[in-house]
């Protein structure tokens, strides 16, 4: 079964993960999540695919999205990162360097990965990995929980600049800025 680019504009799929201590949960419930009870409703969501604890520059991306976590709360937008990993893969990224203070799951399914439109990689050792993973994908999520903002890359090296990214969700926020991308004949 091959990817297919999801359009934007449209709703994210329900994805079941798992927490660190092995809960199933969705990686975005925009009715009851927990971690943000106390926000209010209009609040968007930064959606983090990593490839996992065998990358080091996935590791370094989230612990630099995590300096600027205070500065993306304060424009209401949240981030949850998930991997293919399992708890023990996560817990291990957490010992070594892992540094965040926004949620992270792991269990991420192969099929999900191709719902979301994700380029899918094969270790390239055992010593990498033990599962095919994602390569890394971002997705913005509005109010609404419709895709906003999509980006999908075919490997560790294309990520979106941080400090752009958040540019561009405060100027979004503050300006109504529109869903873009959804051209149609």
């Amino acid at each position: 079964m091959l990817a297919t680019k999801p359009e934007a504009g449209s709703q994210f799929p329900p994805i079941l993960v798992k927490t660190l201590d092995n809960r199933e949960t969705l990686l975005v419930d925009v009715n009851s999540d927990p971690a943000n009870s106390n926000k209010n409703a209009d609040w968007w969501k930064v959606v983090v695919v990593y490839r996992g604890q065998h990358c080091p520059i996935c590791t370094n991306f989230l612990n630099a999205l995590d300096s600027m976590y205070g500065r993306f709360q304060g424009i209401k937008v949240d981030i949850v990162a998930v991997s293919a990993d399992s708890a023990v893969q996560l817990q291990e990224n957490i010992d070594n360097d892992l540094q965040v203070s926004f949620p992270l799951f792991h269990s991420l399914q192969e099929a999900d990965m191709k719902t979301l439109g994700l380029y899918i990689s094969d270790p390239r050792s055992e010593a990498e990995t033990d599962h095919a993973f994602a390569e890394p994908g971002l997705f913005v999520l509005n109010e609404k929980n419709q895709m906003q903002l999509i980006d999908i890359a075919s490997g560790p090296f294309s990520r979106p600049n941080i400090d752009q990214l958040y540019e561009g969700l405060a100027y979004a926020r503050e300006n109504d800025y529109p869903i873009r991308g959804t051209h149609t004949n």
